[in-house]
């Protein structure tokens, strides 16, 4: 290219090419720049003295020079415009764009249009109000003429017909007009409904779409009632005598029995979800319902995570079913109601925020079927609700009975005389219409009738007597009631906000929010008290230990339980097997003395000796042997892990008060635990396997028979030395130094001994002793006038024939001691008999397989089977609150749990106070 710019460097344009026009138009000054440089560099590398001359021919004129830089410049300046009108347009297009988006994502605002009035509208809403107000003040003027009237009537004695006319005219009207208002009142109202019934559908829509929100990094935040149930959830398990100041508030809902306290529940909380009965109590325990708005209306246990949709009828029945159940299943001990509190919360679209407790209701008379104590016992759960300084006390009265016959309100009286926290509702008032006189129902809600005072009075209506009714249809029939009622069809007290279940929630609510707000800081500052004076307490008597409840304590016992269980794996082979060998000797000693070395050594010969024991051996290992063994091997593992539990203790870190958790889980797990029933069919077939080798194979195998008949016959030998000494009474010798006496019976056995002895001087007697012998030995003790039968006789000669039996099975076992050339070479021939050793090497061998096979059976199968039980045992305590509470005990546990339970309600009081300020 270099090549190209210099040969048409001086030529015309019309000379050069159009490819070489082409380089030379963009990089004819770039590339001459580039050449120039590096040739200069080459004359500066041979030539560092000698400056480099630039060529003539070299040289480009300026005016060429510049007009290129002119050229540029033009052609940056139209390419930045065409940049800058490219992105003008685009920028605008994004911009509607996006203007058009943001419009389309604003919400429908004509809902508005509808909802308040404008131009011809507006005139005419104005043009009505202006219509109510000169009503108004036309029924004021009415009022006053017809007190004036009235004064002069009375003052006339209406003396004249016209007068009567006048004043029958003007009450008419006065009436119309009340009709009027009422009407206009009931109208106001049902818009008012219709504007919240469509606000409440907007909240619905926003809490659906709020709750259905991905909130993957932001916890959703509790709302201020379930924070405030959970509070009143806490201080029901830790205190239930209210002794801790837990005077936070509650709607206490008390009525007498079929009252209808349960319908004005289920009326506030729009559905029927508490179990129906005619005629039987259905409350039988406290139910305390959290009533929360929420995006769907559904019903949830406190200590369940099921929901139930309020809005089928199918969950609605199987809801109703497991309250039902739960209450009864609160009743124990025969008891007709119990104070164990069902905890449930309730949410849905428009519901008032507030917590009711439902109690049962107060009965005057008792059936059969009641405990005896139910009457008392529902009075004193009642008055214990409604102690609480800040129970918001709703007291529920049936206005088709006669008030006179009412139970309840000599109860509200004596807990609030002043009535500064009652809520007075009169509930059936459909029926009361039709059975008493309207001006008597108006003396109730006024509070004029009964000597209790309250803050509020409501009338409601709780159905029409049908079980399949909706709550809908029911409010639809108490607004229809209400309209047409005959309560407001004259003057009187009763206002339009005093009726309906709809009016008596919004009063409630509003009245348990006041006082939550004016106690909560209170109630605060107690349980920070009582938390502080824990705290102290527990700094005076456990100052190096950290509080720690029942629950933390059981998870570190039952820690350290498992690593105890897990400590028998890392006992060694050569222990257990000497632990086995101890237990299964132990287990089979008596059984090999009595039934087959006893009974085969009084046999006469060596060879039946032999056919003897092996008879009895192959018997023993069939049916007694194997069973003996797994119950050996049971009892051993059972030592083990006891002596692991006692090596813990003397542990310097150990703690005593696991110590009865401990030893209760370990006994349950043992009584429990069963050996696996195939091990004794394993083991049958080993025993009898070895039983079947009767040859002693070396000199150590020999020596160790030897000893291990030796070491088992001294062991039988002292037990029986015992059994004499106690049967004939201390020596001569130990008489005179421990000033012992004997007994008549031990001297007469000592003189029976004496005789039989004679009989034993024949070493090679049977054990039994003939008719003649026991003859011989009473008759001589008679000359000698002692009198003796021959079962005392008998008693006295089996532990001195053993002992001689004994005596001489040593002899004979020291006899064998170096006779084993002589039995490898001689067999069953030998001169010296030593069948007795060949049984205990037999024997030996027996257990020494049988303990292996246990010990492998431990290692592998057993001890995991173990760990498997003690873990659902410590599974099931877990679970058992009344189990743990009688296994953790102490002041520590006690204390610990309090100071526990007041910081986790202190915390929570803390949070719910902060949640309300900031609702504020």
């Amino acid at each position: 290219m270099l090549r190209l710019a210099l040969k048409y460097r001086n030529r015309k344009p019309k000379q050069v090419p159009c490819l070489c026009m082409k380089i030379l138009s963009s990089n004819y000054s770039t590339i001459l720049n580039n050449y120039r440089l590096r040739k200069a560099c080459d004359w500066h590398r041979h030539n560092p003295v000698t400056p480099y001359v630039v060529p003539r021919q070299w040289n480009v004129p300026h005016t060429r020079q510049y007009g290129m830089i002119v050229v540029r410049v033009l052609r940056g300046a139209l390419k930045l415009r065409y940049i800058l009108l490219g992105g003008a347009i685009g920028g605008g297009v994004s911009l509607t764009k996006k203007y058009e988006d943001w419009k389309d994502g604003l919400p429908d605002m004509k809902w508005l249009e509808e909802v308040f009035p404008q131009g011809s509208q507006w005139n005419n809403v104005s043009k009505k109000l202006v219509e109510i107000s000169n009503a108004i003040k036309d029924v004021i003027e009415i009022a006053n003429d017809d007190i004036k009237a009235k004064t002069t009537v009375s003052a006339l004695s209406l003396s004249n017909d016209e007068s009567r006319k006048k004043y029958e005219s003007l009450q008419s009207q006065v009436e119309a007009l009340q009709t009027e208002i009422m009407n206009v009142q009931i109208k106001y109202q049902k818009e008012l409904e219709k504007m919240e019934k469509e606000n409440r559908e907007l909240r619905q829509q926003y809490l659906i779409l709020k709750t259905n929100k991905k909130t993957t990094t932001k916890r959703i935040k509790k709302s201020l009632i379930d924070m405030y149930s959970e509070v009143l959830d806490e201080l029901s398990g830790y205190d239930t005598s209210y002794s801790v100041a837990d005077h936070l508030p509650r709607v206490v809902v008390v009525g007498d029995q079929s009252s209808g306290k349960t319908s004005v529940l289920e009326s506030i909380a729009k559905a029927r979800i508490f179990p129906r009965g005619s005629g039987e109590m259905m409350t039988r325990a406290p139910v305390k319902v959290t009533l929360a708005e929420g995006p769907y209306h559904v019903a949830q246990f406190r200590d369940s995570d099921r929901e139930y949709d309020l809005n089928k009828e199918a969950d609605l029945s199987e809801l109703r079913r497991e309250i039902e159940l739960r209450m009864r299943a609160s009743v124990r001990g025969g008891k007709t109601v119990s104070n164990d509190v069902i905890s449930m919360t309730v949410k849905g679209p428009g519901l008032q925020r507030m917590v009711l407790v439902d109690l049962p209701g107060i009965i005057s008379t008792m059936t059969v079927d009641m405990a005896s104590d139910t009457k008392d016992s529902i009075h004193q759960m009642t008055k214990h609700y409604m102690s609480n300084p800040n129970a918001i006390i709703l007291c529920i009265q049936d206005g088709s009975v006669d008030a006179e016959r009412s139970n309840v309100t000599d109860l509200v009286m004596q807990c609030d005389p002043m009535g500064r926290r009652t809520i007075f509702v009169l509930t059936k008032v459909d029926l009361a219409e039709e059975l008493a006189d309207p001006d008597r129902i108006r003396k109730i809600l006024s509070g004029k009738l009964f000597p209790m005072k309250a803050i509020g009075y409501y009338a409601v209506v709780t159905g029409r007597g049908r079980k399949d009714d909706s709550i809908e249809a029911i409010r639809q029939y108490e607004e229809d009631f209400f309209k047409n009622s005959k309560l407001f069809h004259r003057r009187g007290v009763i206002m339009p906000h005093q009726v309906t279940s709809r009016n008596l929630s919004l009063a409630v609510s509003d009245r348990f929010w006041k006082m939550v707000r004016e106690t909560i800081e209170q109630q605060a500052d107690a349980f920070k008290a009582t938390r502080f004076n824990l705290e102290t307490e527990w700094k005076n008597n456990f100052p190096r230990l950290r509080e720690s409840g029942r629950d933390e304590l059981f998870d570190k016992a039952k820690c350290e339980i498992l690593d105890e269980v897990v400590t028998l794996s890392q006992i060694s082979s050569k222990k257990w097997e000497e632990a086995l060998n101890g237990k299964l000797w132990e287990k089979l000693s008596n059984y090999v003395f009595e039934n087959i070395y006893l009974p085969a050594a009084q046999s006469g010969s060596q060879n039946s000796f032999n056919t003897m024991i092996d008879i009895k051996l192959r018997q023993w290992a069939e049916q007694a042997l194997p069973a003996k063994s797994v119950e050996a091997g049971w009892e051993t593992l059972q030592t083990e892990f006891t002596n692991l539990m006692e090596k813990a203790k003397k542990n310097p870190d150990h703690d005593d008060i696991f110590d009865n958790l401990k030893a209760t889980v370990v006994d349950e797990a043992i009584r429990r635990h069963f050996w696996e029933d195939k091990a004794i069919d394993m083991l049958r077939v080993i025993q009898l396997n070895t039983l079947e080798d009767r040859f002693v194979h070396d000199k150590t195998e020999w020596d160790q028979a030897v000893k291990f008949l030796e070491n088992s016959v001294k062991s039988k030998l002292s037990q029986t030395e015992e059994t004499l000494q106690e049967m004939f009474g201390p020596g001569q010798f130990t008489r005179i130094t421990q000033w012992k006496s004997i007994s008549d019976d031990q001297i007469k056995r000592r003189r029976v001994k004496t005789e039989l002895e004679k009989i034993l001087r024949d070493d090679k007697h049977l054990p039994v002793l003939s008719y003649d012998e026991l003859t011989t030995v009473r008759k001589n003790l008679q000359r000698d006038n002692v009198d003796v039968d021959t079962d005392y006789i008998r008693q006295t000669w089996f532990p001195i024939y053993r002992r001689h039996f004994l005596k001489h099975a040593l002899q004979r076992a020291n006899d064998c001691r170096k006779a084993y050339f002589l039995y490898s070479t001689q067999g069953t021939e030998c001169e010296i008999s030593c069948s007795d050793v060949v049984l205990f090497w037999r024997i030996q061998q027996v257990i020494k397989v049988t303990s292996n096979a246990l010990r492998q059976q431990v290692i592998n199968r057993e001890a995991r089977r173990l760990d498997k039980e003690i873990k659902e045992v410590l599974d099931e305590f877990n679970d058992d609150e009344e189990k743990k509470s009688q296994l953790l005990t102490g002041k520590r546990v006690t204390l610990a749990e309090e100071l526990i339970k007041v910081r986790h309600i202190q915390e929570k009081l803390e949070e719910f106070i902060n949640s309300l300020n900031q609702e504020k």
